[in-house]
């Protein structure tokens, strides 16, 4: 049943349409049947005008933020119209395509014509995305600056709503042995202790450990906290023979590296 409360229309052509029933958005048929009486539709555009037809014939550049929201919820809704109003009404309530997908799930299927299944669909894609965009941080590899460093966490951690403490393990040859999220919480809050940050290079015998963590509010400049918990943790690391490379915070685009700017 969809949120208009009325059951999916079933369209009794000779095509080969099928019934979708969705928890949250029209069929394929009754979208089809929805945008053929709505002039807002792309069906009632001209052809160059259409975003499916302008990607295959442009490339996905050309589109408008709206029009690749569009594509991706492919289908119109009853009440909300068709894709590119649904698009636009995204848009409108959160700003941007960042503000899209780094919305919460609950708001985002709150939006009239999106639903569960396509607020599961747009943080999904937003998570490919940000997949791709992160470089392999795996067993073996040789970390040798904080630029390799943020590499891998810069987009892991960017967009992140609270504070992660991450350290990576290192051996005597600076290879990554493993990564292990330390602590997560909320802004303000006091993220690590010297035991827990340790205990994980401790139990893997790793002969060096170098920290990260994100500030939320894209702003990498350390805090008076974060200058505090870093001399605590290099004072920490000496007394027990682990070496504390650096600690790189994380911020929007950017980044600030300890070691880089003399501890």
């Amino acid at each position: 049943m969809n949120n208009s409360g009325r059951l999916p229309s079933r369209k009794l052509s000779g095509d080969a349409c099928e019934d979708h029933s969705r928890d949250d958005s029209t069929d394929s048929c009754g979208a089809d049947s929805a945008a053929r009486t709505n002039d807002a539709s792309p069906l009632a555009w001209p052809q160059s005008e259409r975003p499916r037809e302008r990607l295959f014939e442009l490339g996905a550049s050309v589109l408008s933020d709206g029009e690749i929201l569009a594509l991706i919820l492919g289908t119109g809704h009853p009440q909300a119209g068709s894709a590119l109003a649904v698009a636009r009404s995204l848009l409108a309530s959160f700003d941007d395509l960042r503000g899209v997908v780094g919305a919460p799930l609950t708001e985002l299927a709150s939006i009239t014509g999106v639903g569960q299944a396509r607020a599961a669909k747009l943080h999904a894609i937003a998570e490919l995305a940000r997949r791709l965009h992160v470089e392999k941080l795996g067993p073996g590899i040789v970390l040798s600056s904080s630029s390799a460093v943020h590499a891998h966490f810069g987009p892991l951690l960017a967009d992140e709503k609270r504070e992660s403490f991450y350290g990576v393990l290192l051996d005597g040859k600076n290879r990554v042995m493993s990564k292990v999220r330390i602590s997560q919480g909320s802004l303000g809050a006091s993220l690590v202790h010297p035991r827990e940050a340790f205990r994980p290079a401790v139990r893997e015998a790793a002969a060096a450990v170098l920290f990260v963590h994100n500030h939320p509010s894209g702003d990498p400049t350390p805090s008076a906290e974060d200058r505090r918990i870093t001399e605590r943790l290099r004072r920490a690391g000496e007394v027990m023979g682990i070496a504390v490379l650096d600690h790189v915070v994380v911020g929007r685009g950017k980044f600030w590296s300890f070691a880089d700017n003399g501890w």
